[in-house]
C-alpha cells in the first residue's frame, strides 16, 4: 500500500503486519529486546515507515495504544514533542518493557518543554525501565540538546550519584552511560563528572563500584580526552 499523511492507524497496522520477519524477531530476543508483540520489522525501516506518514500526534497515540512493539516504535518517531504532554511521557512511561523502547522514547522525550522535571520524576520511580528511562534521557539529552546549558547536566550528577546503586541491569547501565555522557560532553563538564566517577569507584557498593570504573576508564582515556580538546579549540 502506498503510505502518506493520511494513513490512518488500522491501515498501518495491517501494513506492518504483512512485513513480519519471524528470523528477525528470534534475533531480537538475542539482544533482550521484548518480542511478544514484535513483526520483526527493523528500526531503519520502521524510521523510513515515519518519514512517509509524517509526523501527526493524535494517530501517534493510537499507534501507541495497541500495544505492539513496532507500532509503538512508529509512535515515537511520529510523535510531536510540542504537543506530548508530560502526564502523557508518563502514561507511555509506564507501559515500557523493554530498554530499546526506552531508548528510543527517552529522545523523544528529551525534546520537551519540561524534560527536566520529567528526567527527576523518572528517577525517582521504582519500575526498572521507567527509572532507565531518565537516565537515557540525560545520556541523549547531553548530545542532542546542544543550547542546554552545562549546569543541568552538573545538577544531575546528584541524581547519578543517588542511583549508583541499583543493581539491575538496565538501570545502571543507563546510569554509567548519562555519567560517561555528561564527562564527554566537553571539557566543562569533563572535571565534574570525573569527579564524581571517582568517587562512585572508591565507593562501598558493587555496583556504583563498577558504574565508576567503567566511568573513569572512559573519561581519561586518550581518545576521550583528544576529542574534548579539538572540540575546545574549533
Amino acid at each position: 500500500m502506498t503510505l502518506g499523511l493520511l494513513t490512518t492507524t488500522k491501515e498501518l497496522i495491517a501494513h506492518l503486519k504483512a512485513l513480519r520477519n519471524d528470523d528477525n524477531v528470534a534475533a531480537m530476543t538475542r539482544f533482550r529486546i521484548a518480542t511478544e508483540t514484535a513483526f520483526g520489522i527493523s528500526n531503519p525501516d520502521l524510521q523510513r515507515i515515519a518519514r512517509q506518514i509524517g509526523r501527526n500526534h493524535a494517530r501517534a497515540l493510537e499507534l501507541w495504544k495497541t500495544g505492539l512493539r513496532d507500532a509503538r516504535m512508529v509512535a515515537i518517531y511520529t510523535a510531536e514533542p510540542e504537543h506530548m504532554t508530560r502526564s502523557q511521557a508518563a502514561e507511555w512511561a509506564a507501559d515500557f518493557n523493554s530498554w530499546e523502547i526506552v531508548d528510543a522514547a527517552a529522545d523523544l522525550f528529551t525534546e520537551l518543554e519540561q524534560w527536566q522535571a520529567l528526567v527527576t520524576q523518572f528517577a525517582g520511580d521504582e519500575r526498572e525501565y521507567v527509572r532507565r528511562a531518565a537516565f537515557a534521557m540525560i545520556a541523549g539529552a547531553c548530545v542532542h540538546n546542544k543550547s542546554e546549558p552545562d549546569s543541568t547536566f552538573l545538577d544531575f550528577l546528584a541524581l547519578i550519584e543517588r542511583h549508583a546503586t541499583d543493581p539491575r541491569n538496565f538501570v545502571r547501565k543507563a546510569v554509567n552511560w548519562a555519567l560517561r555522557n555528561i564527562g564527554k560532553r566537553n571539557l566543562h563538564c569533563h572535571g565534574p563528572a570525573l569527579d564524581c566517577a571517582e568517587r562512585l569507584a572508591a565507593g562501598d557498593n558493587k555496583t556504583e563500584r563498577w558504574i565508576g570504573r567503567e566511568a573513569v576508564t572512559e573519561l581519561t582515556s586518550e581518545k576521550s580526552l583528544a576529542r574534548l580538546r579539538k572540540s575546545a579549540t574549533a
